[in-house]
């Protein structure tokens, strides 16, 4: 069986992070292992509390997984602080880790900040150099790319911007956008639009993290950058149609819709 990591961080309402993420590569036919880089105090409303883990544990964490069961794929989500980023960094290369999915969380679906503005630079210079993907969304692109992003040849100048500047492919998701839900992927100086239909659903918490972890889970499987993103999109799609409706804020979506169905494959 082949397996997958999240590096990221818990939610206590189990609908992003490494909860998303264990769900989703679970659902996506691989042996999905974590890594916490923090615990939140947070639901469908809002994040009310971070708490990192130190340095010296998150090290520990990582070798105890890459000694034991290395991962055929790595995704990395909520890292809050230069530190723990620079650890993280230096143990994928120590172990030359393969097909890492690297989502820049920023903000949260609720708004909430959850990295620190010096966190951000240090991402960009340790962890994007080592990225095979990264998954900005729009005003996550704004910020690496920086410019505002307000239409269609927008993006795929910003998603040009950062794969230049950078130096990995990108995928740039629409969800923000007013006009379609496609995203952009930019891969060998070419893009590629991965088309998707508008959901009509409120309830987005976690979206993000549960589309690089099928992507992770897709990539660990052997299938190409492009076929991983197409079958993560298809994936999500799928789990916002469920409509699940929990919490009182933005919800989360139903990750197990189809565990016996076509992902695992």
């Amino acid at each position: 069986m082949k397996t997958a990591l999240s590096i990221a961080g818990s939610d206590s309402c189990g609908g992003a992070g490494i909860q998303a993420d264990i769900k989703t590569m679970t659902s996506n036919g691989v042996y999905a292992m974590s890594v916490i880089t923090a615990l939140t105090a947070q639901n469908t409303t809002g994040v009310r509390s971070i708490s990192e883990v130190s340095a010296e544990f998150l090290k520990e964490q990582l070798d105890a997984v890459f000694e034991d069961i290395f991962p055929d794929a790595v995704k990395i989500g909520m890292v809050s602080s230069s530190e723990l980023i620079n650890v993280i960094a230096e143990r994928l290369k120590y172990y030359n880790a393969e097909n890492i999915v690297l989502d820049p969380v920023m903000v949260s679906t609720s708004g909430s900040a959850l990295m620190k503005t010096d966190a951000v630079k240090t991402m960009i210079d340790k962890l994007f150099p080592i990225a095979t993907i990264i998954t900005p969304n729009i005003p996550e692109a704004e910020v690496l790319s920086g410019m505002k992003i307000k239409n269609k040849e927008d993006i795929e100048s910003a998603a040009k911007i950062i794969a230049k500047n950078y130096n990995c492919a990108v995928l740039l998701k629409g969800g923000h956008s007013v006009d379609d839900a496609n995203d952009l992927l930019y891969l060998n100086h070419k893009c590629h639009y991965i088309k998707g239909k508008r959901i009509n659903n409120p309830n987005t918490h976690g979206t993000g993290c549960t589309l690089s972890s099928a992507i992770a889970a897709n990539l660990a499987k052997g299938f190409d950058l492009t076929e991983s993103v197409k079958r993560a999109k298809d994936y999500i799609s799928g789990a916002l149609s469920y409509m699940l409706d929990l919490g009182k804020g933005s919800g989360p979506i139903n990750h197990a819709f189809n565990l016996y169905g076509e992902f695992v494959e």
